[in-house]
């Protein structure tokens, strides 16, 4: 399990740091410190660690974000919470990795996508509904289509064409758009609190 863990640390600092396309098995093993016999064992091909990878790093952000969220005392300290998580998960990726899974590996993409579908939207739906009964957000909105919309705003940043990425890092990107969100769905309640929890956590960075 050790060695596992090291060359899925490995493999995911280097995606995240340098695209999925460019990077080799040889990479893989000389960054986990292991010999490539040894990377073979556990993975036949790169793609296989493209998919491990990627559900080992999302595993690890799930799980910081739901004790985040279970150590909320509402909706809004929450959504900030997650909000420092993804901007700390952002300032360590490079916009194009996210562009390259979906055009040179999609059938990793494809379980990248499903896997936000099954987990992250209903979080942010039961997020969304909590946020209503606490009179956070607004009774009108359609959580549904918000929860999707969210996540879509969400991988809008990792689209190497988008002007912002030539001016801003995705951090920066992540909270601004993140907060435009907010401001859309918030009761004057709402805004209160997370001008609050704003001042309190965004300056405040987890590791992940």
């Amino acid at each position: 399990m050790e060695v596992l863990n090291k060359i899925l640390g490995a493999a995911i600092d280097l995606f995240r740091q340098y695209g999925f396309k460019s990077i080799t098995m040889d990479d893989i093993a000389r960054k986990a410190g292991i010999s490539k016999k040894t990377l073979y064992q556990h993975f036949a091909n790169k793609n296989e660690v493209i998919k491990e990878s990627i559900l080992w790093l999302k595993n690890s952000i799930s799980e910081t974000c739901i004790a985040q969220t279970n150590q909320s005392e509402n909706a809004i300290e929450a959504f900030v919470k997650v909000m420092v998580v993804f901007g700390e998960v952002n300032r360590k990726m490079n916009p194009i990795a996210i562009f390259e899974m979906e055009r040179f590996f999609p059938d990793c993409f494809k379980m990248f996508r499903e896997s936000i579908l099954k987990d992250d939207v209903i979080r942010l739906t039961e997020n969304l509904k909590k946020g209503i009964e606490e009179g956070l957000y607004r009774e009108d909105i359609n959580v549904s289509f918000m929860a999707l919309y969210r996540l879509d705003l969400s991988m809008l940043p990792f689209n190497p064409n988008l002007l912002l990425n030539h001016v801003y890092q995705l951090y920066e990107i992540n909270n601004e758009v993140s907060e435009h969100f907010l401001y859309g769905i918030m009761t004057d309640k709402g805004v209160k609190q997370y001008k609050k929890y704003k001042e309190k956590y965004l300056k405040q960075v987890p590791t992940i």
